[in-house]
């Protein structure tokens, strides 16, 4: 016999004569056994068993107050799902009803009044070897779970990270600091909980948004580049930096690259319809219609090799003018009212000098809304 288990198991003996229970705590120190527990008033049973937490029950059958049938109902709503928890009948009723009743609540062995000392104790240990053996299995189950999570967090993570670099080489692209693509992100983000919409579409929306240019990959630097007006050939190759962008994209089964490939294929659409794809109105994906108004805000606000950037006033001015026309006239509602409010000079202030962001998201959101809760 294994010692530990005879050393670590907690048994609980419930039975209303004293010299039973009293007899069994003997056979047991002797073999071994010293977490030991023993009641002979069955209404108690139920708090010693949570406080106890036995490995093992040995319970009587027939007691005053609350019998072994009526316990054995109650102690299986005690024991959590999937744990197992082996209850021992004690009694001198060998009838088969009685055996088919308790088998039928839970028991999982009987033992027989008067006591044989030998059968006694193989019976007791072969329920606490299973016992044991079981939650060793749970405990193993477990350890492969986390190591499981653990190895799919890091696949995310892994995942995230390249889709962040992705887009981080698009950006370099035009953008000489980078920046360009998380700026878009974070305002995406502000501007998606800003229209009310649920966290997780909110999180989405962040980690998508980032990608709308990476087709910008495929345009020749010359085009991208270029100082001066483009003509009309060269407009046309940089219209294709959506449709390459789809191709990069699509065929995903992943939700993050399902939004990014409408995001990269319809942010240039116009809400009048004149777009690169002529899609109109609520016909354009939301998330490209929030990425439309964000980017160009960026875009107006910070140096490209073809422009100067603008002030902050600048740009909404010009986002509040392109209403109904370009951008969906309730985006530029909300956004204007981020002007009003002072969130989006509290998001210039992050952005400023295109450094490197010194926010994340959460951060920054509930920045956000503390200053909403202070102005109210």
């Amino acid at each position: 016999m294994d010692k530990e288990i005879i050393t670590n198991s907690r048994i609980l003996i419930i039975d209303d004569q004293a010299e039973n229970v009293r007899l069994l705590e003997r056979i047991l120190k002797k073999a071994g056994y010293s977490r030991l527990d023993g009641i002979t008033d069955s209404r108690k049973a139920l708090n010693v068993f949570s406080e106890f937490k036995p490995d093992l029950v040995a319970l009587d059958l027939q007691m005053p107050f609350v019998d072994g049938f009526d316990l054995l109902r109650q102690l299986r709503s005690r024991i959590p799902s999937g744990a197992f928890v082996p209850i021992l009948i004690l009694t001198a009723d060998n009838s088969r009803k009685a055996k088919q009743t308790a088998l039928s609540l839970g028991a999982k062995d009987f033992l027989t009044k008067p006591f044989d000392v030998e059968e006694t104790l193989l019976r007791i240990y072969n329920l606490l070897e299973t016992r044991w053996l079981h939650v060793e299995l749970q405990n193993q189950n477990a350890t492969l779970e986390e190591r499981v999570s653990e190895r799919t967090r890091d696949l995310e993570l892994a995942q995230l990270e390249i889709l962040q670099r992705l887009a981080l080489a698009a950006d370099y692209r035009d953008d000489c600091t980078g920046q360009h693509t998380q700026r878009v992100g974070i305002l995406a983000a502000v501007l998606a909980r800003a229209i009310g919409l649920a966290p997780d579409q909110i999180e989405l929306i962040r980690l998508s948004a980032p990608l709308h240019d990476v087709g910008k990959i495929g345009i020749p630097d010359g085009i991208l580049l270029k100082p001066s007006k483009l003509t009309d050939d060269e407009y046309l190759q940089i219209k294709r930096h959506t449709e390459i962008g789809r191709i990069i994209l699509s065929g995903s089964n992943f939700s993050i690259l399902q939004m990014a490939e409408r995001i990269a294929l319809y942010h240039h659409e116009r809400w009048d319809g004149n777009g690169y794809h002529k899609l109109s109105g609520d016909t354009i994906p939301l998330e490209a219609r929030i990425v439309s108004v964000v980017d160009v805000f960026d875009v107006i606000t910070h140096d490209r090799p073809y422009k100067r950037a603008e002030s902050l006033e600048t740009a909404v001015d010009c986002i509040r003018q392109e209403s109904g026309k370009q951008f969906d006239p309730n985006l530029v509602s909300v956004f204007s009212q981020l002007v009003v409010g002072g969130d989006l000079a509290k998001l210039a202030e992050l952005f400023q000098g295109d450094s490197e962001l010194r926010v994340g998201i959460p951060e920054l959101l509930n920045t956000l809304e503390a200053g909403e809760q202070a102005k109210q």
